[in-house]
């Protein structure tokens, strides 16, 4: 990279004034053109230098990595949460349902698309969160799974569906994601709420998705009311109990809680995890995962 900078550097090196004199006008406004792109070009070549090199400024080697994920919601703090990660250079997963926001749309309609495909770009993962943000009832003999849909056509009712539907409904998340990004999803799922039943699980490993929850740890409590824990106790225990290989839960908005989880908790969480070492990563890179 030094190579290409000093490279960049002499070929953009600017004419003098004996050399501008000798051109004709319009020679010498393209030479000054060329000149201030190159220089930008250097710029650009030296900061991409400093960035590839420690990206996270990060100390050189990890006392463990945190694996920061997403789950939609409201949406209320989706693009706070995107600039604080990107202004940290930090990679996480998101989990994705199709759920009602708070400009009175849905997350994966395609008023969305400019956010998912900007997150898509930097290089952050995603998983299916069930369309219609599915919860699990229970499982039933015949094999057939208990379940209630929060929105959509069905939301609210109980339904029972064969594990070929789940695995339709995980699906119909990464076939909407292929429509706003041009990208396949990750094959990870997360059941809303966490929930498990042995034919739920079954239902996503068959149709190829591992799925995901969160360590005790990493529950950022943002589903909570505010009176049963505030935003400095969930950070303190949080800070004080996550270590390496956790995996950290919290949401893009929850319509209840107020103050919400991400404007006082996430910036914090993340320099105090960088302060005691920690570096953060995808799913991708989990070892239960790969």
């Amino acid at each position: 990279m030094e190579c290409i900078l000093q490279t960049a550097q002499r070929i953009c090196k600017p004419a003098d004034a004996t050399q501008f004199a000798q051109l004709t006008t319009s020679a010498a406004a393209k030479l000054r053109r060329l000149t201030r792109i190159c220089a930008g070009l250097a710029c650009l070549l030296a900061g991409f230098s400093v960035s590839a090199e420690n990206p996270q400024n990060l100390p050189r080697s990890c006392r463990g990595t945190i694996y920061l994920s997403f789950d939609t919601g409201s949406q209320s703090q989706a693009e706070f949460i995107a600039d604080t990660l990107r202004r940290h250079h930090i990679r996480a997963t998101f989990f994705l349902a199709n759920e009602k926001t708070v400009r009175g749309d849905y997350s994966l309609d395609m008023s969305w698309a400019p956010f998912w495909k900007s997150l898509q770009r930097e290089g952050h993962a995603f998983g299916t969160h069930t369309f219609d943000h599915v919860y699990v009832i229970k499982d039933l003999p015949d094999g057939r799974i208990a379940v209630r849909p929060q929105f959509g056509a069905q939301g609210g009712q109980v339904l029972q569906w064969t594990p070929q539907q789940y695995c339709a409904e995980l699906k119909r998340v990464d076939e909407r994601f292929q429509q706003l990004t041009g990208q396949a999803l990750d094959p990870f799922w997360r059941a809303p709420g966490g929930r498990l039943t042995p034919n739920l699980l079954k239902a996503g490993q068959a149709c190829g998705y591992q799925h995901v929850g969160w360590a005790p740890a990493g529950f950022s409590g943002d589903e909570l009311s505010a009176a049963q824990a505030s935003n400095p106790e969930l950070l303190r225990r949080m800070l004080s109990r996550l270590r390496g290989g956790d995996i950290v839960m919290a949401h893009l908005g929850i319509w209840s809680r107020n103050p919400p989880w991400a404007p006082e908790n996430l910036e914090p969480l993340i320099s105090g995890l960088q302060q005691k070492g920690y570096c953060f990563a995808t799913l991708r890179d989990h070892p239960s995962y790969r």
